[in-house]
């Protein structure tokens, strides 16, 4: 058996054994979700959890015209059918009815499949995706409130948020989704909040889903679609883990910090691996929630200040595009391996999953276009030879300047066969930080996107009950989102 390194985050079983008379992080976290109560949450952070759910919501009933949620939904009508029935759940901007576990993964692959969902910038988590289908399924298998819903999900979204920043981008460095495995965690602790477990439940919950935990990142090199599947799969999971806590079943009591826990198993040993500190520092008085970032474009946030750029230089200069001799785009080192490696795959996208994640396609099209929304990763325009060719063009170089993680910076620069050269460059990418969407942008990308699905007036009854949730049920949400 290999031997266990110990360092500052990871314990030897020695102190493992004297840590059982202490409080665990999961025991943590447990207390903190437990005691939660929605109407002590500051006036801001209120407003902000509303807003990421409204557009949770929007890109959820968007994502209902492409082709993947048919495909996801039936296959699990299929599987429903093997249990004898379709079941009683909700999903999202659909007659559609499935078994709990089933709508959990309709619910948040239509919220993430469309990568338009809020990301965490530091935690690099997705952490509505993760917190808003089981929220929504299990308080509509309880009959909860709204408020009790919205403490859920905002529990679920810390716990979430926390297991990233911990990482310190670990999960990502080793071919993982942190928004995938950190799901599993927000995912028990949602549901258990509101099954109503004790804290002592809660905390079992989170050692059950330290065995599930597990999301490749493999589909960045092809455009695959499993990630859409991560949110849904984590959902179950943490659903499965809350009722088998209920029950009593004996888990871990540390599975975040333990000798095989969550961080030493995925990210190793050595110091630098993870800060375990940002696990519980600040938790229920600093809201990490509070600072996650809308999306202003449907693609991987490493590509914004790219797309901003090529959108801004097509402002200010009108670039005769077929007089480009090449562009250069500056991104983060981090970004490298998700957004512009391999670069012939990258330059040429099958998919739309190829060209969210290819920032020489996203620049390309932000030129062409002049502008970068859902309809730049149709078919059409990913087949658009111009816009392909001057994809090819595209090269990128490690930005020295940039901010990341706190933002993530870049630029662009168009070289023009005339000698001419044109830059922006963009220190704090536009949803991000001091840069965060204003609510009435919010509002208005929400009707935008809900506008694809429903008219005008339903999109804005829609808006009204989700800013007004605490006065309303679970069951009038999925009421007003569902035609039955």
């Amino acid at each position: 058996m290999r031997k266990v390194p110990v360092n500052k985050n990871n314990i030897s079983s020695k102190e493992e054994k004297s840590s059982l008379a202490e409080t665990s992080i999961s025991e943590q976290i447990a207390q903190f979700v437990y005691e939660l109560k929605w109407q002590q949450v500051p006036a801001s952070v209120q407003l902000r959890a509303k807003l990421l759910i409204l557009d949770a919501i929007g890109i959820g009933l968007a994502a209902n015209r492409y082709p993947f949620a048919s495909t996801i939904n039936a296959g699990l009508v299929d599987l429903a059918a093997l249990d004898g029935g379709v079941g009683d759940y909700h999903v999202l901007g659909s007659s559609q009815k499935l078994p709990i576990r089933d709508a959990i993964v309709a619910n948040g692959a239509l919220v993430h499949g469309l990568d338009f969902d809020d990301t965490h910038m530091q935690s690099v988590v997705h952490a509505t995706a993760v917190s808003l289908p089981v929220a929504m399924s299990v308080g509509e298998a309880t009959d909860a409130n709204g408020t009790d819903m919205l403490s859920a999900y905002l529990a679920a979204s810390e716990v979430a948020i926390r297991i990233g920043k911990s990482a310190n981008f670990g999960f990502h460095d080793h071919g993982l989704h942190a928004t995938g495995v950190a799901g599993h965690f927000s995912s028990a602790v949602a549901a258990a909040k509101l099954f109503g477990l004790s804290s002592e439940a809660i905390a079992a919950a989170q050692g059950i889903v330290g065995s599930t935990a597990m999301a490749s990142q493999e589909f960045v090199g092809d455009g695959a679609w499993n990630k859409r599947f991560h949110p849904g799969w984590a959902g179950v999971a943490g659903l499965t883990a809350a009722k088998l806590a209920e029950h009593g079943f004996i888990a871990p009591r540390l599975p975040y910090e333990g000798r095989f826990g969550l961080f030493w198993s995925l990210l190793g040993s050595h110091d630098s691996a993870y800060d375990l500190t940002h696990m519980t520092d600040g938790l229920g008085t600093i809201w990490e929630t509070e600072v996650s970032a809308v999306k202003p474009f449907p693609a991987c946030h490493f590509t914004h200040a790219a797309a901003d750029c090529a959108l801004g230089l097509m402002t200010k200069y009108s670039i005769e595009l077929d007089q480009i001799e090449k562009i250069v785009v500056l991104i983060p080192e981090g970004a490298v391996d998700v957004v512009a490696e391999p670069e012939a795959a990258k330059k040429h996208p099958k998919t739309d999953y190829d060209g969210k994640f290819s920032v020489q396609y996203v620049v390309a099209a932000s030129l062409h276009r002049q502008k970068f929304g859902l309809a730049e990763l149709d078919q059409a325009c990913l087949q658009d030879a111009e816009i392909l060719r001057t994809a090819a063009k595209v090269e990128y170089q490690i930005d020295p300047d940039s901010l990341f993680p706190q933002s993530y910076s870049g630029g662009v620069q168009v070289f023009m066969k005339s000698g001419k050269d044109y830059s922006l460059y963009e220190a704090v990418n536009r949803g991000a930080g001091a840069r965060a969407l204003s609510e009435a942008e919010v509002v208005d990308k929400f009707m935008g996107n809900a506008g694809l699905m429903v008219d005008e007036q339903k999109a804005e009854s829609i808006r009204r009950l989700v800013m007004n949730l605490e006065g309303f049920s679970v069951r009038q949400l999925f009421a007003e989102l569902c035609t039955d």
